[in-house]
């Protein structure tokens, strides 16, 4: 018996025939489609979704490395504290089953438009998709099957896996092609959660794509780097938040999850806003502290009545720190210094309830919003590009000015109670304008104000990603007791524990050519 693979196809759209020679009468199930009937727009809103809602993947790990929460639960404790608990692992090649999983929907969607002329749009916006999801697997593990991936039909069970430095020379002329073959006069795809189909969108999309994978390679390829960042703003990125592309969850749909850090009421007891995130939002008097934050009513901390909105007031606004537990030993939360006391009905988690959660009325939602890709990031990548001396329209002050108003406004998209004015935005950002005292200050600006925006719309994985490739903003590990790390933030995530099985010989292949080894403190290729 052959294994199954994850590279195979994701959907059958044949029948099996059996031993007649009356097919047609006794073989044909009338309630599956052939793939001469099938509608390939079917698979994209699958593909969207499933891109996006990573739910538990990039909670329990990159929400809480990156300090934008924090939490003292077990549960938790791999990516507050860096240690491994129960499942710890199948949760770290999460990502792994998910690029493949999207990707073989996209691929074939690409399979059945490839060369026809009523679904070329969709076949380039599967292209553009497709670069998207291989970037998010290779930049959370490093080499990754690519080129032999989804080639089941071909023979190809086991493929090998291709070095990220290759992955990333192949993507950037990949979604240059696929850009070029948009084409607004022509048929738009149909069930697109993005934009509805909007062409002229999904170009800037694309060249907003285009920039955030060149400007992933500042470290390790500045060349590169340079020509396709440049290559992208001269050919139309984002304008505005209105191309932010983003999915609505839909409310009456109950496959529909829950937004952002609350899948559940345990998540909704037991997950705070981190000390760090809170701190560098008070400090610097940002309007997204109350947008964002609220300390629970007394009694929320210990119960899940999700009806009991909290105190989003500035100046209460207080962050968990990393790195505690409620064991009762040196590193209980309860010794954690300005320690604020419980309060609620005793409950073993009335001890967080003076700490900052994500406001419920913005992130605790059916029909909340899951956040792909934003204005205000891609304008904050526009002014590193300019400060590093590229050639891109613009100023790098006029960039960043205009990613954090970006990146306040942003908030009112994901609730109407969560809405800064652009004139509040707007005045905070001018009193608070780019460092250009040295290269380095500027860098330090520019993607802790990444790190903010993203971590604001729960896009944890691209605040790890960020956070990785330009080491800002500077974050004190924890080094808790039986850390897996050495006490040092993860840097990559373990693949999938099944490919040791049914992928060994390649898997074995690329172990050998990562720094470090297939552990979490092991160096995907650009982040060197």
């Amino acid at each position: 018996m052959k294994r199954f693979s994850i590279y195979g196809l994701s959907l059958l759209l044949f029948v099996v025939a059996g031993c007649t020679d009356k097919f047609d009468e006794i073989n044909t199930d009338p309630t599956q489609a052939s793939e001469t009937v099938w509608d390939p727009n079917y698979f994209l809103p699958n593909a969207q979704l499933s891109y996006i809602n990573l739910g538990y993947g990039s909670i329990i790990y990159q929400s809480l490395m990156t300090q934008v929460l924090a939490s003292t639960f077990y549960y938790y404790g791999n990516g507050d504290k860096y240690v491994n608990t129960q499942n710890s692992t199948s949760y770290q090649g999460n990502i792994f089953g998910t690029t493949y999983g999207v990707g073989r929907l996209l691929a074939e969607m690409m399979r059945l438009t490839k060369d026809k002329e009523q679904y070329s749009n969709l076949y380039n916006v599967g292209r553009i998709m497709q670069v998207m999801n291989f970037q998010q697997g290779t930049d959370t593990y490093g080499d990754i099957p690519y080129t032999e991936a989804f080639k089941v039909r071909e023979g190809v069970q086991t493929p090998k896996y291709d070095t990220q430095q290759s992955i990333y020379a192949a993507m950037l002329p990949e979604l240059e092609s696929a850009i070029n073959g948009l084409d607004a006069s022509k048929l738009k795809p149909t069930g697109d959660l993005f934009y509805g189909g909007d062409i002229t969108k999904w170009k800037k999309f694309g060249y907003s794509l285009m920039l955030r994978v060149a400007m992933r390679l500042t470290k390790v390829d500045p060349a590169t780097a340079k020509t396709w960042a440049e290559k992208a703003a001269a050919g139309g990125t984002f304008a505005s938040i209105d191309d932010n592309a983003r999915i609505v969850a839909d409310a009456n749909n109950a496959n529909s999850a829950i937004y952002g850090v609350y899948q559940v009421a345990d998540d909704y007891r037991e997950l705070r806003f981190s000390k760090t995130f809170i701190d560098a939002l008070k400090t610097a008097g940002d309007p997204r502290l109350s947008a964002i934050a609220e300390v629970p009513a007394p009694g929320a901390a210990a119960n899940a009545n999700q009806s009991l909105v909290g105190n989003n007031a500035a100046s209460i606004q207080m962050g968990l720190p990393n790195g505690y537990d409620l064991i009762g030993g040196a590193t209980d939360i309860k010794k954690a210094p300005g320690y604020p006391g419980p309060t609620g009905t005793g409950n073993d988690v009335a001890p967080l309830g003076n700490y900052s959660r994500p406001r419920i009325s913005v992130y605790l939602k059916r029909n909340g919003t899951l956040f792909v890709l934003t204005y205000p990031e891609i304008e904050l990548l526009l002014a590193e590009a300019k400060v590093r001396g590229w050639n891109v329209p613009g100023t790098a002050a006029d960039h960043y000015k205009n990613g954090i108003v970006g990146g306040m406004t942003t908030m009112g998209q994901l609730d109407p109670t969560a809405e800064i004015s652009a004139t509040t935005a707007t005045a905070y950002a001018t009193a608070h304008p780019l460092t250009t005292t040295s290269l380095e200050a500027s860098l330090k600006d520019i993607n802790t104000q990444y790190w903010l925006v993203t971590g604001s719309e729960f896009n944890f994985m691209e605040t790890w990603h960020n956070w990785r490739r330009s080491g800002y903003p500077q974050l004190t590990p924890i080094n808790y007791p039986g850390n897996v790390t050495g006490g040092t933030i993860p840097r990559r995530m373990i693949y999938l524990s099944t490919e040791i099985i049914n992928n060994g010989a390649s898997y074995q292949e690329a172990v050998g050519r990562i720094t470090g080894g297939d552990l979490l403190t092991g160096r995907v290729w650009w982040d060197k």
